[in-house]
């Protein structure tokens, strides 16, 4: 009877071993499937201020691209700064930024 009881203690421990690495399995598929954590949203660009478009293109006016800066202004709409829809700032900005520099 020996060997019986022997082979019923085998079989008990490769149950629970088998539970344990079931057990495992889950876990790990619980940590890998679908329920990763969301990266962190970038940051949000700053608004740009009808001030600080007012800035950037006073100082291309006073570089002499004053001409160009109207064409722009024209471009998005209204024939000054205030008629021109805060969405369209950035572009308007890099618009001016791509005026060729005074020489």
């Amino acid at each position: 009877m020996s060997k019986m009881c022997d082979m019923a203690m085998i079989i008990d421990e490769l149950r629970s071993a088998a539970a344990a690495i079931n057990e495992a399995a889950s876990w790990l598929a619980g940590q890998f499937s679908g329920n990763e954590p969301s990266p962190e949203p970038a940051p949000a660009e700053p608004v740009l201020s009808l001030e600080a478009v007012r800035a950037v293109l006073a100082n291309k006016s006073r570089a002499g691209f004053t001409a160009q800066i109207r064409s722009l202004l024209q471009k998005y709409g209204a024939d000054k700064l205030s008629g021109i829809d805060p969405a369209n700032y950035k572009a308007l900005i890099t618009d001016v930024e791509g005026l060729p520099h005074a020489t």
